[in-house]
């Protein structure tokens, strides 16, 4: 069951992603850069550049392409700010379901790695919390939250970091419980030897801090290689190969991995638990993690490598003498086109009508608008008022109420932990998102940012809620418990019943519209 009702929760969570996936059959918001450029380098192998308009009436070249017009793109190559990963996974689905004239197929894949989430979170919560009807819930939250589908189904990058970030922290919890295992089954052994020697240590941490207890005067085993961390490595890669902001991730998650694992050795009985999991497993860790990290990075490029015409490849020819001048040309070239996409990144500041602070978007207090168009005549909902103006948007807002629930309890659980539940390991998994996936974003409050971005913190969202929940399952009546849950479900799930046609470019009534727009910063 444990699997069976995850995989039914996550075909649930699907439905609401791939019906009517093709709706709007138009090039939305920034899928004019990822979807064309998805598919250049499916034809071509390289990402192309595209002139704006075409013909004497100036016709959009986003119009076009919709309508099937896909083969307008130039012989340049196109300075692509981001690395490849992300575009090649748009263009499975363009390679597989019917080209670049079907909005079905540029959303194919942003749609299915959305459905997987909620599978993946759901083990990811029974294995925190080992209580199914939890795990449920963080797939039920997930499925209904209305940032996942609008990010499942649009053609963007950031659903791709968001699930190989997931599923890393997937591989490391499963790493983490088969270390503890590996500890304890080593405690045991080595604490039944004739040569034993307990010590006694004062406590300097959590409940039992200033007592005094007694551990085996050993440091214990090496706990450092599994091959689920090697997957975690490889899909951080895979996730820094989307976007940069996959660096984040590998740095929290690699350090909180390192220090769960010590935490272990100390739980289990030996000394000296810190130091010598730094020295034992936390140098060997990153001396594996990294060179994984960053070949799986490396080899994200192997395009660019193999195409001498793409962009910048022969800049070091062009320009003896400059850069890192003891590289080889080609990677001499590669160094510097890296060298400008982070001027880029660190520079950018063009003001932009639905750009947001990175310190609101737990909020959701300045969504972004996909897609606005006024329809002429009255489908769908505009048939119950055919005197109104019927329009159809896409607007990238999460279910309000879940995301303000999930900020409260990521601050509550933050207390929980400390005065309650202390040295409880649970609330850093928690914690992990927000520090891999928002906090890094706040030394860039200069840049232009959208709400959007927030689609990599939303798994961690919703299980700091998980983990309030289980905190209540222990420590109040059931009755009470499956009423507190239970109206808390149903009240999201209204919630999002209420936004979710514009969320999908359902047409209805601009009044309707407006109704959703409960802020001025919304619209």
């Amino acid at each position: 069951m444990g699997w069976l009702l995850p995989i039914l929760m996550a075909t649930f969570g699907g439905a609401l992603r791939f019906i009517r996936l093709g709706s709007p059959h138009s090039v939305v918001f920034d899928e004019t850069y990822y979807v064309k450029d998805a598919w250049t380098m499916l034809m071509t192998g390289e990402a192309r550049n595209w002139p704006k308009t075409l013909g004497p009436a100036n016709i959009p070249i986003d119009t076009l392409f919709a309508q099937g017009d896909t083969d307008r793109w130039l012989s340049t190559a196109e300075y692509v700010v981001h690395p490849p990963i992300g575009k090649w996974m748009i263009a499975i689905g363009l390679k597989f379901f019917g080209g670049a004239d079907s909005a079905f197929a540029w959303r194919f894949s942003t749609a299915l790695v959305g459905t997987i989430a909620i599978l993946v979170l759901c083990r990811v919560a029974l294995r925190l919390f080992h209580n199914l009807p939890v795990a449920l819930m963080a797939g039920f939250l997930l499925s209904i939250d209305g940032l996942g589908i609008t990010m499942s189904r649009t053609g963007l990058l950031d659903n791709f970091i968001m699930i190989f970030a997931l599923c890393a922290f997937a591989c490391l919890l499963i790493h983490r419980d088969r270390s503890v295992a590996k500890l304890q089954a080593a405690y045991r052994s080595d604490s039944q030897k004739r040569s034993a020697k307990f010590i006694p240590v004062t406590s300097k941490w959590g409940r039992h801090k200033g007592g005094m207890r007694f551990v085996l005067n050993e440091t214990g085993p090496t706990i450092f290689f599994s091959w689920w961390r090697v997957a975690a490595a490889v899909l951080l890669g895979l996730a820094t190969g989307t976007k940069w902001s996959g660096i984040y991730f590998f740095a929290a998650f690699a350090v909180l991995s390192v220090l769960w694992d010590a935490w272990e050795r100390r739980k289990a009985g030996y000394r000296s638990w810190l130091l010598s999991g730094l020295w034992k497993d936390g140098i060997p860790t990153g001396l594996m993690m990294l060179p994984i990290w960053a070949g799986t990075y490396l080899a994200s490029w192997t395009g660019w490598f193999m195409h001498s015409d793409s962009y910048l490849h022969s800049w070091a020819a062009e320009n003896p003498g400059e850069g890192i001048t003891w590289l080889p040309e080609t990677l001499r070239s590669f160094v510097e086109y890296h060298r400008q996409m982070w001027d880029f990144h660190t520079t950018l500041a063009t003001p932009h009508s639905y750009m947001a602070n990175p310190l609101t978007w737990p909020l959701q207090t300045r969504p972004t608008s996909f897609y606005w168009e006024e329809l002429n005549n009255h489908p769908g909902l505009c048939s119950i008022a055919p005197g109104s103006k019927c329009i159809s948007a896409v607007t990238s807002l999460g279910n309000p109420l879940l995301w303000w629930l999930g900020s409260a309890c990521v601050l509550i659980g933050i207390v929980v932990a400390a005065w309650v539940r202390q040295g409880d390991w649970r609330i850093w998994a928690v914690l992990i998102g927000f520090i891999g996936g928002w906090l890094p974003w706040a030394q860039y409050l200069h840049r232009t940012t959208f709400t959007f971005y927030s689609i990599v913190i939303l798994p961690w969202i919703v299980l700091a809620i998980c983990y309030m929940a289980d905190w209540l399952r222990q420590n109040v009546k059931t009755s009470t418990y499956h009423w507190i849950v239970g109206s808390a479900l149903g009240t999201l799930a209204l919630v999002s019943l209420f936004f979710y046609p514009i969320w999908t470019a359902m047409p209805v009534p601009y009044e309707f519209w407006l109704v959703h727009m409960w802020f001025s910063s919304w619209i």
